[in-house]
């Protein structure tokens, strides 16, 4: 294997990294607040219904080795136009999304550090981030390979913890749905509106056939990565979400950190602290696995001759950097027009 491609390993974890970010870390109340218990059998759903979506992906993954993901797939089964039209809204979204994930890490960062909470502060740091992941990239695939491996075992040892330790502190009578004060079953949604809530938090898995082309045995690795990491992110939020209601039980739909509060329940004070430092890192992983990723996009287009040639020239690392400081511009630009929030809502 290549050291300048990605293994089945690392695009495994570079999956988990681009689907894990900071919504199941936060979720898991909304999700009980919408129905209670039954927000287990949500995201059971939820994973089925991915995982019916993504073998389609894994299925045309296993047909390509080159850049592009859903760009290619639509070029060639629907024409160059549709082709187009996939492909620049494929890099569009990617980069607003980046943009989202760069302006998230500071607004995480001033939970626990206050000059964070500054605008101007914020935007600095995350034009910060862009240009070191785009400086990073440019050196070569093999150390974005490293950096994401580190990041992504960091962001899950917190949650591999709270599912293999917390397990031991549910308690049966806490699966129960939130109530009044008067005794009456209070819930906010129905299963359609939780299902949709949840959704947001397998998203990601598309974007692991966009950089086949700097993979190594695409055809064959990437649909399987595809294949482990939904099956592995699945039984994970299923049993992030059957703890948070087993420790937390109906306080759970009040709570605004609920994976941090049910582990300071069983662990202490120090368990919040290490599922905040789980939350930054998890955001931080999203960034790397972006400035990875949403490169390839334009380089795809490029390729295929629906974008200036340029756009895919390779340095001597045989990395694209025309097209990461392509992106880590456009990025860095739609981080200076708002928030987080907003960033998030546009994307």
């Amino acid at each position: 294997m290549s050291s300048n491609k990605l293994g089945l390993f690392s695009i495994v974890l570079l999956g988990i990294n681009a689907i894990v970010g900071t919504g199941i870390f936060l979720l898991p109340n909304q999700a009980y607040a919408e129905v209670g218990v039954t927000s287990i059998g949500v995201i059971v759903f939820d994973a089925f219904l991915v995982i019916s979506i993504a073998l389609c992906f894994a299925e045309m993954g296993g047909m390509y080795k080159s850049n592009g993901g859903p760009y290619v797939y639509a070029k060639d089964a629907f024409g160059d136009f549709v082709g187009f039209e996939v492909g620049i809204m494929k890099w569009a979204i990617m980069i607003i999304a980046w943009a989202a994930m760069a302006m998230g890490f500071p607004t995480a960062l001033g939970a626990v550090w206050t000059p964070a909470q500054n605008p101007v502060v914020q935007k600095i740091i995350a034009i910060s981030i862009l240009v070191l992941l785009g400086i990073m990239n440019i050196m070569g695939v093999k150390i974005s390979k490293i950096m994401n491996n580190i990041v992504t075992t960091g962001k899950l040892i917190p949650l591999i913890l709270f599912v293999t330790i917390g397990i031991f502190f549910i308690k049966g009578e806490n699966f129960v749905n939130p109530v009044s004060e008067s005794g009456e079953v209070v819930l906010k949604g129905t299963f359609g509106s939780a299902a949709l809530l949840i959704f947001y938090a397998f998203t990601g898995f598309e974007s692991i056939g966009v950089a086949a082309g700097d993979m190594d045995n695409a055809k064959k690795n990437v649909p399987l990565a595809i294949c482990i990491v939904l099956i592995l992110v699945a039984i994970i939020y299923i049993l992030i979400q059957v703890n948070s209601i087993g420790i937390l039980g109906a306080s759970l739909a009040t709570t605004s950190t609920p994976v941090a509060t049910a582990a300071e329940k069983f662990l202490g004070k120090w368990a919040g602290a290490m599922v905040t430092a789980g939350t930054l890192i998890s955001i931080g992983g999203i960034n790397i696995a972006s400035s990875f990723l949403t490169p390839r996009a334009g380089v795809a287009m490029s390729d295929e001759h629906q974008l200036p040639s340029i756009i895919s020239k390779r340095n001597s690392k045989d990395v694209p950097y025309v097209a990461v400081i392509i992106s880590v511009v456009l990025t860095a630009l739609v981080t200076l027009t708002g928030s987080f929030t907003t960033l998030a809502a546009i994307r």
